[in-house]
């Protein structure tokens, strides 16, 4: 049966009404569309290229296969980098989040100048990856710092030569109390998130008789598991990053003897240094499909500790 002739023209006017905004949108996403294939997906695709070469900027690239991933894992700085970065996002970033926590724990009971305190915390989430702030924290802690004169101070052990920043034992944690110090974007989302969860909860639990502990682990954490899921995934992500304070720090050698050799620090020197742009390619690489895969298990885990509203589990 044919539609009504009164019916067609609407359907029709409406197709192109539709293909009309189909258009105006790909026109106000061009710009995006533009930079992301020209700035990201082309050198992500020429990199792919060039791990398989080698490659050193003044030649042309000579195709060598996989010797670059093979040569990798031979490598004693390379294993020394994936163990360095390894320790700081396994130790660095439960220790930041926890941080977090216990400040947006703290901050959530209403008191006065609360909204200085907040300013306050979140301060060194803007300025704490920058150089400047960097080179405040090797001038704090290297020999003649304000760390050592104030451990002199109260009769703690003399500081070794170079102070913290000179003593392979004490430069890692550096750099992680260095971003420790850094908790204020997740302490701010795990406040939105303590917002959300409804005080008759808490209030049904007092009346059970459950006690501050029992509340944190039964309603405080389950409720907040979307959110830790959702900072978790962030701060591992950006752990893997690091580079500027790793770089500040021990002026761009990963030393002492290879304590601050992150991941992408030494993948700076192989490429940059050393001139080694087929290693280097090879080497990101590798760190992409490692975050990838951690970021993959993280989902799969997610699905016995994360709770989300109306989730019958």
């Amino acid at each position: 049966m044919t539609a009504p002739a009164a019916v067609v023209p609407v359907r029709a006017r409406s197709t192109v009404r539709t293909r009309r905004e189909t258009r105006a949108g790909y026109l106000f996403l061009s710009p995006w569309l533009i930079g992301f294939f020209a700035l990201t997906a082309g050198p992500m695709v020429a990199s792919l290229v060039l791990s398989f070469t080698d490659y050193n900027l003044f030649n042309d690239p000579e195709f060598i296969g996989v010797d670059n991933y093979t040569r990798m894992f031979a490598d004693p700085n390379f294993l020394q980098a994936v163990k360095v970065t390894g320790i700081y996002v396994l130790v660095g970033t439960p220790l930041k989040l926890a941080s977090a926590l216990g400040v947006a724990l703290l901050l959530n009971a209403p008191r006065r100048g609360q909204g200085f305190y907040r300013s306050a915390f979140y301060l060194p989430s803007l300025i704490g990856g920058s150089v400047s702030i960097a080179i405040v924290w090797k001038a704090m802690f290297i020999d003649n710092g304000i760390v050592a004169q104030i451990g002199s101070f109260f009769g703690g052990p003399p500081a070794s030569e170079g102070g913290w920043v000179g003593d392979p034992a004490r430069t890692l944690p550096l750099l992680i109390l260095l971003t420790v110090w850094q908790f204020g974007a997740p302490m701010v989302i795990f406040l939105a998130g303590l917002k959300q969860v409804p005080p008759e909860l808490y209030e049904a639990a007092s009346v059970d008789g459950a006690g501050p502990v029992r509340r944190f682990l039964s309603i405080t954490i389950p409720m907040l598991s979307p959110v830790l899921f959702f900072n978790l995934l962030l701060e591992t992500i950006h752990a893997f990053q690091v580079f500027n304070s790793a770089y500040i720090i021990s002026n761009g050698s990963g030393g002492p003897a290879g304590s601050t050799l992150f991941y992408t620090l030494y993948l700076y020197l192989r490429g940059f240094r050393d001139f080694q742009m087929g290693y280097a390619s090879a080497m990101a690489w590798v760190l992409v499909l490692a975050v990838g895969l951690v970021t993959l298990m993280l989902f799969r885990t997610s699905r016995a500790w994360v709770h989300y509203a109306g989730d019958e589990r």
